[in-house]
């Protein structure tokens, strides 16, 4: 099983967390700022971390420049990964 998330990030937030959905996106708060790929680690962390899975399991696909990521998840399907995250109907 593979999936692939779109994830929204926002840099510098005082809480670092999985915030809910934004326009079909994951929104994922992280306190480092986007230098030298510290946001982007974070938001790896946090998602493995919330899912329950090893940090080995998510990718960053693209997006390592930008807001809105997309992040390869190895080990469940999309509408699992969603309710793991207490982001499912």
């Amino acid at each position: 099983m593979v999936c692939d998330l779109s994830i929204r990030v926002i840099p510098r937030a005082s809480k670092t967390g999985v915030a809910g959905l934004r326009d079909g996106a994951v929104l994922v708060r992280v306190g480092a700022a986007p230098v030298d790929g510290a946001a982007n680690a974070q938001v790896l962390r946090t998602l493995a971390d919330a899912l329950g899975l090893p940090l080995r399991a998510l990718t960053l696909v693209s997006g390592h420049t930008s807001r809105t990521k997309r992040i390869r998840i190895d080990g469940l399907t999309a509408d699992a990964a969603l309710r793991q995250l207490g982001l499912a109907p």
